[in-house]
């Protein structure tokens, strides 16, 4: 018997069922998946896929609490790049403690497949969310770009750069707390400038500078982040064309819609924020992250002031202003 995700229920799967494999609830259809033991680790549901491997909803026998298990896809054991990628993601989380970066807990091998334990965010992504909803309220938005900014800087101060930030990315957990996640493609700040690197990056994000095969620093990162929350907050990508090429010389050459030109409601604070971050040139976007927060967090307060005076407002109480005389 095993507790379905999908409604909590408990339900018996067959007993022949191999771990990992699911079998539907009778109560809801949800795919329950029958479990499977790593080590302490317990592996109880499906969560997500991607590249490199798959990641599962697992609960730490030994510390009785809930974990994420990424493990690698079998094909990659012995490829190297895959390897290396893996073990960078690693490497670079563990050596961050930021709230908004997800923690790694544990990196170890089993059975020849190399697997990371890590904090569980199993509340959706950015991503997720912009599909579901098309477009976030800005104070939702600002919030997350002040705080994966943030995470950003924390990363920078220990010589990293993220260099894959998108909306895929920004996972939340249980208390709406956006975590920052995969590290694969991270390298030092200081790494030499390679010509012949290819624009690594997801094409609807990546900075001009990267496409031009300019030198790369942490105002790409930025660059990133900003097109991110341009997607969130508008629910378009900054650049729209019909084909990756396209999109990718725009990020170079077209001029960038302010976001309150492409949704009216967006504020202008967080509207300027967003295009400055997002300069073609390097040099005109903000120079620090902490100049950006304070960009987002200077956007997010005007809302909130200009929230409270509307819900304080004598009609949001229901008075005809009589008090006025």
């Amino acid at each position: 018997m095993v507790t379905c995700a999908g409604c909590s229920a408990k339900v018996f799967i067959p007993g022949d069922l191999q771990p990992l494999a699911t079998s539907p609830c009778p109560k809801c259809g949800y795919a329950v998946m029958m479990p499977m033991r790593v080590r302490q680790f317990e592996l109880r549901a499906f969560i997500a896929a991607g590249g490199m491997g798959a990641v599962y909803r697992a609960y730490d026998m030994v510390l009785e609490r809930e974990v994420a298990f990424k493990v690698m896809k079998a094909e990659l054991a012995n490829d190297p790049e895959a390897l290396e990628s893996f073990y960078r993601e690693a490497r670079a989380c563990a050596s961050l403690n930021h709230t908004n970066i997800i923690h790694i807990y544990t990196f170890d091998e089993a059975e020849g497949r190399k697997y990371l334990v890590m904090e569980l965010a199993d509340q959706g992504s950015l991503d997720g969310r912009i599909e579901l909803s098309q477009r976030l309220p800005e104070l939702d938005v600002l919030d997350v770009g002040i705080k994966v900014a943030s995470a950003l800087d924390l990363a920078l101060k220990h010589n990293f750069l993220h260099r894959d930030i998108k909306p895929g990315n920004i996972l939340f957990n249980t208390d709406n707390e956006p975590k920052l996640v995969d590290f694969g493609l991270a390298r030092k700040a200081e790494a030499e400038h390679n010509p012949d690197e290819s624009a690594w990056g997801t094409p609807y994000y990546v900075a001009p500078e990267k496409i031009k095969r300019e030198p790369e620093t942490f105002l790409s990162d930025m660059y990133s982040l900003g097109g991110t929350l341009y997607h969130a907050l508008t629910g378009h990508v900054p650049f729209e064309a019909p084909t990756v090429e396209e999109v990718v010389v725009a990020h170079v050459n077209t001029p960038l819609t302010p976001p309150n030109q492409v949704i009216p409601e967006v504020s202008q604070p967080g509207s300027d924020a967003l295009v400055r971050a997002m300069a073609k040139n390097p040099a005109d976007r903000f120079q620090s992250y902490d100049e950006f927060i304070m960009a987002l967090t200077s956007a997010r307060s005007q809302l909130l002031v200009q929230q409270f005076a509307q819900d304080e407002s004598p009609k949001a109480h229901g008075k005809t202003g009589w008090w006025r005389r």
